[in-house]
């Protein structure tokens, strides 16, 4: 649709202008620097970074509800810059021209309301967001298009050249990163950096399919992160897990789409995230935030951030009530089917903390919760949601299993609509579940498989073993009309079908 058929008070605004003046703000010391600088951490005291605009309390002069009709007719342009997390531009990125913005299809996934069966399960209503649906199948992708668009406009400001971008992950990361800069090849290469045996074989072909080199490091995730931050604190290197501030912005956009799916209303709806490296649920809080002071949304949703117990830092810190005696522990984790979430040292901690409390201040009480789950729970309840219409992968059957523990601790009640994240495609983690479903799981995992939820096929064969079609033997047509009929009698024998009349 073209901009000359909208509504006269949103044509102004209906095609973004560069108007923001972005910077990085440390979250220790509060020094400010350019974001025309390659920076991760303060200089001064190597503290987490996030990403201010001077000009962001001139969003609040647009009101509210202009906002939310902005938004909603921008889905009816053709301008691919437009289509992705840069609906949202003077949100995420108002420094970055439309020209440097990257799109390769993320964003603006499918909420899918669970089935009455499902409901009935758990005890409330709820959603699922699937960010699997995402390009490179996983959330990831968004804080990619906003990183990578970043670093596009430095390369077009002719600011930086011949970039090698770094990253460590657990594979979702690797294969977005190496995604987004394959599109920009050969003015980007990309490296990634994998704890050994500790990505399933679908995520690690996907990096190697984009043409990443992809180095495999002895130990965990966060062993990787400590060479790659060394690496970006080192050598001229863009980094690109969760510390880039960049990448917090474009996950912003998880929030404002489902702003915009429940029609701006947050009132008695729960989000529910995984908690890995902590940036997500970061993003998603701040992104609320943002949207409730610029009065696009009239109050803050809640939040529910969710660990595996064999990987909870962040979990164990909330334990403590009282504010002044909390003390961040990193903790050493323990195989998880949750495997993207398995970090034990999340670089993100201080943006959640500083974060949390502001979001629960400005909801005038708390808002934020975070619980536990056991990793049989992760199994089972992925299981329950895939078998009842949905694509969830192990995280978001963390998720699930989460709403479902805050349910019973009474943090939410069945009047409350939750929104969980689906962070993967099921697809990415099916070695979890085959390994269920043989009874494989290893010891670490303290899964015990329900024999009620296995699901194997089942190999019929003939009787007569001498009609047995193959690609290199075919029948002729009297004994191939027998294998049919002996086939065709087993399979109704099995699904206690009865003959038609």
């Amino acid at each position: 649709m073209m901009p000359d058929f909208f509504p006269e008070d949103i044509k102004p605004y209906i095609i973004p202008e560069v108007k923001g003046e972005q910077f990085y703000k440390c979250l220790g010391c509060s020094a400010e620097y350019s974001i025309e600088k390659l920076l991760y951490v303060c200089p001064e005291c190597h503290q987490v970074l996030l990403i201010h605009d001077h000009n962001a309390q001139s969003l609040k002069k647009i009101p509210g509800r202009v906002w939310q009709k902005i938004f909603d007719f921008r889905k009816m342009l053709k301008i691919p810059a437009l289509k992705g997390i840069y609906r949202y531009h003077e949100f995420i990125g108002p420094s970055i021209p439309l020209e440097s913005i990257i799109y390769l299809g993320e964003g603006h996934t499918p909420v899918i309301e669970a089935n009455e069966n499902l409901k009935e399960k758990v005890g409330l209503s709820f959603f699922y967001k699937n960010d699997g649906q995402n390009p490179s199948a996983s959330f990831k992708d968004r804080g990619m298009a906003s990183a990578l668009s970043s670093i596009k406009y430095l390369i077009d400001q002719n600011l930086v050249s011949d970039v090698i971008a770094v990253c460590a992950s657990t594979g979702d990361t690797s294969a977005s990163a190496a995604l987004y800069a394959s599109y920009l090849s050969p003015l980007i290469k990309s490296a990634v950096l994998l704890p050994h045996k500790k990505v399933t074989s679908q995520q690690l072909s996907q990096p190697l399919g984009s043409g990443a080199q992809v180095f495999e490091i002895p130990g965990v995730f966060d062993d990787c992160m400590k060479i790659v931050e060394h690496l970006s604190s080192q050598y001229s290197v863009v980094l690109l897990n969760s510390k880039n501030a960049w990448r917090i912005l474009g996950q912003e956009s998880y929030s404002y789409e489902i702003a915009q799916d429940f029609e701006w209303e947050m009132r008695g709806k729960v989000v529910v995230v995984p908690i890995g490296n902590a940036g997500n649920i970061t993003a998603v809080m701040n992104g609320f935030i943002k949207f409730y002071e610029a009065d696009i949304i009239n109050c803050l949703p809640k939040i529910i951030g969710v660990q595996s117990e064999h990987a909870d830092p962040v979990y164990r810190y909330y334990l403590e009530p009282d504010e002044a005696k909390r003390k961040f522990v990193p903790v050493d984790t323990k195989p998880s089917v949750a495997q993207a979430a398995m970090i034990g040292n999340p670089v993100s901690m201080p943006r959640v903390i500083q974060i949390a409390k502001k979001f629960n201040a400005l909801a005038g009480r708390q808002n934020v919760f975070f619980v536990q789950v056991t990793e049989q729970s992760i199994m089972e309840w992925q299981l329950a949601a895939n078998r009842n219409g949905h694509i969830a992968c192990t995280q978001g059957g963390e998720c699930l299993a989460g709403l479902v523990q805050a349910f019973k601790q009474n943090i939410v009640t069945n009047k409350e609509t939750a929104i969980l994240d689906a962070t993967a495609h099921a697809i990415k983690f099916s070695e979890f579940q085959d390994l269920y479903f043989k009874s494989e799981m290893p010891e670490d995992y303290k899964i015990d498989p329900d024999p009620g939820n296995i699901n194997l096929p089942s190999l019929i064969l003939p009787d007569n073993s001498d009609i047995v079609p193959s690609q290199t033997k075919r029948l002729k047509e009297k004994d191939f009309q027998k294998f049919v009929k002996d086939i065709s009698n087993k399979i109704a024998e099995r699904l206690n079908l009865k003959v038609s009349l």
